[in-house]
């Protein structure tokens, strides 16, 4: 029997430029993808809502619905789980920070590979298997991996797929540091985007914690990585 990274993914595409799309379509389905297409906003965000699928790739820039309202409407009032990759000319640190508050799981700054592409919706996929439940705490902090559940002091945590991952790695190997380079391989594998994604990631980790307690949960050690830090009971 096929694992669910074997087995062929259902794949929307949202990208308004339309040979970018066929060159998607093409290269996906060679690799035994199914995918259906939409070419502004509104119809995509319509298909994410109907369509039985395992991840999304997500132009930013779309007529209609610009991809930013796609996603906000997707994980804020359709509550979609399916795992979005954002794809984006933009490239600046403050327009990635606005996609993965947005709810975005990854992203790729155009022009990519192909291959990339590939390798980055099977990081993700995996990503949104559910794992056996075990629950991590560190005083008020509560995560749960098998409800991908974090509370704090027993209030939600909003977190995307990306944040969930990272502090999950450090919340089980406190009060280790842990390598940016071991982050990035739990995360993207041997294909890591760059140093603005984890560096991203981070900081929405950060502000998404620190917004509900003024506490600052996660040390930076310049040079290695990161570790928790001590939470307050």
């Amino acid at each position: 029997m096929a694992t669910a990274l074997e087995r062929p993914f259902r794949i929307l595409v949202i990208e308004d430029n339309h040979d970018l799309a066929a060159n998607i379509g093409d290269f996906l389905e060679s690799r035994g993808h199914t995918l259906d297409f939409a070419l502004d906003g509104l119809t995509g965000l319509h298909l994410a809502t109907v369509k039985p699928l395992d991840v999304i790739v997500l132009d930013l820039a779309l007529p209609g619905l610009d991809g930013l309202q796609v996603c906000q409407r997707l994980r804020r009032d359709a509550q979609s789980p399916i795992p979005i990759l954002m794809l984006t000319a933009r490239d600046t640190l403050e327009e990635k920070l606005a996609g993965f508050e947005a709810g975005a799981d990854d992203y790729l700054v155009k022009p990519f590979a192909m291959k990339e592409l590939d390798v980055r919706l099977r990081a993700l996929v995996r990503r949104s298997l559910p794992e056996e439940s075990s629950v991590l705490q560190s005083g008020v902090l509560r995560l749960d991996t098998g409800q991908r559940k974090v509370t704090l002091d027993g209030r939600p945590v909003d977190l995307n797929r990306t944040g969930f991952c990272i502090l999950a790695e450090l919340m089980r190997r406190s009060p280790e540091v842990v390598t940016r380079e071991d982050l990035e391989h739990v995360l993207w594998g041997d294909m890591p985007p760059g140093s603005d994604a984890l560096r991203s990631h981070i900081y929405g980790l950060r502000k998404a914690l620190g917004n509900q307690s003024g506490h600052n949960w996660i040390e930076t050690v310049y040079g290695v990585g990161f570790r928790m830090q001590e939470f307050p009971s």
